[in-house]
């Protein structure tokens, strides 16, 4: 079993920045591929981006590519989104998800791939 809880979320102006956390406890966390998504109002959860089990590989979706970065500390089991530039497009509630994926190179980009979910964070970007 693995609980993530995100904070970091809050409003911020257009072309601002937020740095997204999660922390993980429960499994090792080293073992977990972790990955961000989001969901804004009226629309499906989309995938933001993934990081490996070893921190090694990332992979964004595109319309973030550029402003984004995912990191992970495993010592301090969390993972992080720093997210620069904002667009109000951006605004949405923010997941982090976990999926153990150790030794494996696959950075999932579906969500009905990962097992665990935090409850979210709120990014409200205004412009």
């Amino acid at each position: 079993q693995v609980q993530l809880v995100e904070s970091g979320g809050g409003l911020v102006q257009a072309g601002g920045s937020l740095r997204l956390s999660c922390a993980s406890s429960g499994d090792t966390f080293s073992s977990y591929a972790m990955g961000w998504f989001r969901q804004g109002p009226g629309k499906e959860r989309e995938f933001v981006a993934a990081i490996s089990w070893s921190g090694g590989m990332t992979y964004y979706t595109d319309s973030v590519k550029g402003r984004a970065a995912i990191s992970r500390d495993n010592t301090k089991n969390t993972v992080y989104l720093q997210m620069n530039s904002l667009k109000p497009e951006d605004t949405a509630v923010y997941y982090c998800a976990a999926q153990w994926l150790r030794g494996s190179l696959s950075l999932p980009r579906s969500p009905s791939t990962y097992k665990y979910w935090g409850q979210g964070t709120q990014v409200t970007v205004s412009s």
